[in-house]
């Protein structure tokens, strides 16, 4: 289990579960079809991101604080269920004897997972001239010509996004 940072008040926490935590689990449910442990479970995963995070005293708005949080949590989880499912779908299309095995599976899922965690960080402009350039192969002319930019910001934001991923992979 994760500790809390050093600077939170742990009766801040404590005080904002006890007094919301009913409040999201039922918030979170009508969200998810009645799911009451998938519910509880986000419920779970929200009031540790508020740990994480370190709030020194509870919101103005504490279910609208809370709400937040655990609906970027559903939105991670549906974009990473999605991702599970797309790269499963097309393991699915390959001759078993090509088929990885369930440990390389679970390391490609997470690391597909971590990518695309990556790429949601970046600002939508750098994301989609990185993609352009890596994935779709286009040169920088290209690029600045197709979303109607100079060459110059195209470069800049190219070497930010690749200092994105080095920040990402090594801290």
């Amino acid at each position: 289990m994760l500790s809390p940072k050093p600077d939170i008040a742990p009766d801040t926490v404590s005080a904002l579960y006890r007094q919301h935590h009913g409040w999201l689990v039922q918030f979170l449910r009508r969200r998810l079809s009645g799911d009451h442990q998938h519910a509880l479970d986000l419920a779970h995963d929200t009031f540790e991101r508020v740990m994480r995070t370190g709030i020194a005293k509870v919101p103005v708005e504490p279910r609208g604080y809370l709400a937040t949080i655990a609906q970027r949590l559903t939105i991670d989880q549906f974009r990473r269920h999605t991702l599970e499912q797309a790269y499963l779908d097309s393991l699915a299309c390959q001759p078993e004897t090509l088929a990885p095995s369930p440990e390389t599976t679970a390391l490609m899922l997470e690391a597909l997972a971590a990518v695309c965690t990556m790429l949601d960080a970046m600002p939508s402009r750098m994301r989609r001239i990185f993609m352009l350039a890596q994935i779709d192969g286009a040169s920088y002319q290209d690029i600045a010509a197709q979303l109607e930019i100079s060459v110059n910001i195209v470069q800049k934001d190219m070497l930010k996004a690749w200092q994105h991923c080095y920040a990402a992979i090594y801290g």
